[in-house]
């Protein structure tokens, strides 16, 4: 599991560490309206954690903490997502609210983007966003996203964002 950093931030994998900040995060119901629609547990929450580390471990690639390179603050997670059965190759993101606004979410995906195009070879790479999350679309746009279509997911409909390598544009 590497590691990725931009100029304000550290992408690192998660440790146990992370359990307590990460499950305020996840207990916040505004960060998880459009997250499955309900706050989780702390257990929850630590089965997560486990289910993203095992994802790296089966996938060699997976979801970052997200941390301020200046004092360290958990802010969120991003990375990529891809379980069996997936639409495909998604990068995801949440923050904790006290993350929105600060440029973070496109911050940490345009540096995701380029090691998904530059280092993991991928030339398509998804974001699936509930079509209410307006700071999610906002996020995917300001990427170079574009919509490409609706699905049903988990009882649920989402918009399907993405990106091929040969449109991104790193700068």
């Amino acid at each position: 599991m590497n590691s990725l950093s931009t100029e304000r931030l550290l992408l690192r994998p998660f440790t146990e560490g992370d359990l307590d900040d990460y499950a305020a995060m996840c207990a916040d119901p505004e960060v998880m309206q459009f997250l499955g629609g309900r706050p989780w547990t702390q257990m929850e929450t630590w089965r997560h954690i486990a289910t993203m580390l095992g994802h790296w471990q089966l996938r060699g690639y997976g979801l970052w903490a997200v941390e301020e390179l200046s004092g360290g603050t958990f802010v969120g997670r991003i990375g990529f997502i891809h379980p069996e059965g997936w639409p495909g190759f998604e990068l995801g993101w949440a923050l904790t609210r006290s993350a929105w606004g600060e440029g973070y979410a496109t911050e940490a995906a345009r540096k995701c983007l380029d090691h998904a195009f530059t280092d993991l070879g991928r030339d398509h790479v998804i974001s699936l966003i509930h079509p209410d999350n307006d700071r999610s679309r906002a996020v995917a746009e300001r990427l170079g996203q574009s919509f490409e279509r609706t699905i049903p997911f988990f009882g649920d409909t989402v918009s399907v964002y993405g990106i091929r390598r040969v449109d991104w544009n790193p700068a």
